[in-house]
C-alpha cells in the first residue's frame, strides 16, 4: 500500500496555544479548581488528556456558553479557542470566577472587526454554522449581526452592509456564498476570514490528484474536520472519517493501493502518526491518554 501523507495536517497554532494555556494554568495554580467552558478544542482525546491534569470541561449539547456557566461556581474558568461574548465574560466576573482566555487570535480579530463596523453603522452578515460556539459568540455581539448559512438567508434591505465569516468553514463553499453576496449587494463590504490553517489544509487536500481511499482523522464534532472529509470525496471514492486507530481498524483497507491521510486542525499529532505508522507497517504503537497533548 502506498500511503500519501497530506501536509499540513493536525494541530494549528490556535489549538497549540489553547492547550499550552490550559497546562500552564494548572502549573501556576496547582491546587485550584480549573474548568473549561465547553471543549477547549473539538477533540475528545484532548478533553480526556486534560483530565489527567485535573482540568475538566463542562459541555452539554444545545446549551450556550452563557448557560454552561451555571455549572461553574469557583476557581478558574478557561474560555476556549472559539471565543465568547462580552455577556459571558460579564457573567463569569459576576460569579467571582477567575478568567483565563484561550481564544484564538483569528477569532479575536473577527470580534474586533465586527465591533468596528457596527460602530460605523453597518449591519453585519456573518456566514457560519448555527450553534457552533464560534458563531454563538459572534451573534451575541449585537442584534445587528445576522447568521447566514445559505443563500436563502440573504434577505437584507439595508444599504450599509458588511459580511464576514466563521474561521473554520469550507473555503470553497464560503467563496461561492461571497460570489452571491457580491452580485446581490454590490456595494457591501466583504472580509473573508477563513483562517490560514483551515485554508491551507483544505487546499492541500484539493491539490491531491487521486487516491483509492482517503482517511480523515478527527473528532466528529470538529467542523474543520467535517469540511476536510467533504473535500476528500472529490479525491477518492472511499472516504473514512475516524477519530483514532481503533476506529480505523474496523475498516477493511486491504483492497486499496493508494491511501491518503490528513487530519483536522484540532486532531492530536500523535494519533495521526500512529495511524500512518500502522498503514505503512501494520504495527500498532501504543498511546497513553496523556501523550496526545
Amino acid at each position: 500500500m502506498e500511503v500519501i501523507t497530506i501536509t499540513p495536517r493536525g494541530y494549528c497554532k490556535g489549538v497549540v496555544n489553547a492547550i499550552e494555556i490550559a497546562k500552564r494554568t494548572r502549573k501556576q495554580h496547582p491546587h485550584d479548581k480549573i474548568t473549561i467552558l465547553g471543549m477547549l478544542v473539538h477533540n475528545r482525546f484532548v478533553v480526556e488528556a486534560l483530565q489527567k491534569y485535573q482540568i475538566y470541561s463542562v459541555d452539554t449539547d444545545k446549551k450556550t456558553r452563557y448557560e454552561l456557566l451555571d455549572e461553574i461556581d469557583e476557581g478558574y474558568v478557561i474560555f476556549t479557542a472559539h471565543g465568547v461574548s462580552e455577556r459571558v465574560v460579564n457573567k463569569a466576573k459576576a460569579k467571582g470566577l477567575k478568567i483565563v482566555d484561550a481564544t484564538c487570535e483569528y477569532v479575536s480579530f473577527i470580534h474586533t472587526l465586527i465591533k468596528e463596523k457596527l460602530d460605523e453603522g453597518y449591519t453585519i452578515g456573518y456566514i457560519g454554522k448555527k450553534h457552533h460556539p464560534e458563531s454563538e459568540a459572534v451573534l451575541e455581539i449585537s442584534d445587528k449581526v445576522h447568521l447566514i448559512e445559505t443563500e436563502d438567508d440573504l434577505t437584507f434591505t439595508n444599504e450599509k452592509l458588511f459580511f464576514t465569516n466563521q474561521t473554520t468553514l469550507s473555503s470553497y463553499q464560503t467563496a461561492a456564498l461571497y460570489e452571491s453576496i457580491a452580485r446581490k449587494y454590490p456595494h457591501a463590504l466583504i472580509s473573508n476570514e477563513i483562517c490560514s490553517a483551515t485554508r491551507c489544509r483544505q487546499q492541500a487536500v484539493m491539490k491531491l490528484e487521486r487516491a483509492d481511499a482517503f482517511i480523515v482523522v478527527g473528532d466528529p464534532k470538529s467542523h474543520n474536520t467535517q469540511k476536510l472529509a467533504q473535500l476528500a470525496q472529490n479525491k477518492a471514492d472511499h472516504v473514512f472519517c475516524v477519530e483514532n486507530l481503533e476506529a480505523l481498524l474496523k475498516e477493511d483497507l486491504h483492497a486499496f493501493q493508494k491511501v491518503a491521510v490528513t487530519s483536522g486542525a484540532s486532531t492530536p499529532t500523535k494519533i495521526t502518526q500512529q495511524i500512518i505508522h500502522y498503514l505503512q507497517t501494520e504495527e500498532i504503537i501504543p498511546l497513553k491518554t496523556e501523550d496526545v497533548i
